[in-house]
């Protein structure tokens, strides 16, 4: 089932929740141009509970899923995610998870790891990106949005098992979960430079 709900999330949903599969929607990839619109959560079950902003202060409930340390949070391509719900929440997502980081971690042998990649390799589901450029800021969201949306983190918890298997077998669980706490790091640096400035190249 598809729930859609405005500015936050429902109160009965953190209940007995230990992991939650999140994604974000936004006007486009520019932190410091582009809004957050959306934002989409499931617990790992054939749920998917979808936000969208109005009011980003009355987001009271995500702000406590967002930082409850005992509550893991998965992403796809972390990075961007936590950097918005950052900038328009004021929060640093704590105990964090990136499915693009573990599969390139352990998926060397291919160059493709976006999330309908995974689904496809790992789950043989195929997912549509047809609804990525789209306007994630109208007034109403259509029913291809939101079955897009929904897909975002419909998947991610049966692909984290998938990964966590390989990471184990690979031994690369310990760099995996340093690479996910530098996360958040790496956030504030590219809100500090606007992504334009990588303070770990080679160039002066």
């Amino acid at each position: 089932m598809i729930y859609t709900f405005y500015d936050d999330l429902p109160s009965d949903f953190l209940d007995n929740t230990t992991s939650v599969a999140i994604d974000t929607e936004t006007m486009g990839l520019l932190p410091y141009r582009d809004r957050l619109c959306l934002a989409q959560f499931s617990k790992g079950n054939e749920d998917a509970y979808l936000i969208k902003f109005n009011d980003y202060g009355n987001a009271k409930n995500i702000r406590y899923l967002l930082t409850n340390n005992k509550i893991l949070k998965i992403f796809h391509y972390a990075r961007f995610d936590i950097m918005m719900l950052y900038k328009y929440l004021g929060v640093m997502t704590e105990n964090i998870y990136c499915t693009k980081i573990a599969s390139k971690l352990v998926r060397t042998y291919t160059s493709k790891h976006s999330l309908l990649n995974l689904c496809k390799d790992l789950l043989n589901i195929e997912i549509s990106k047809e609804e990525t450029c789209t306007d994630w800021g109208a007034k109403e969201l259509t029913q291809e949005q939101k079955e897009y949306a929904a897909n975002d983190v419909l998947y991610l918890h049966k692909i984290k098992e998938k990964l966590d298997e390989m990471l184990i077998r690979e031994n690369r669980v310990d760099l995996a979960n340093s690479c996910f706490e530098f996360l958040k790091t790496r956030v504030m640096l590219d809100l500090l430079t606007n992504e334009q400035y990588d303070i770990f190249s080679h160039g002066a």
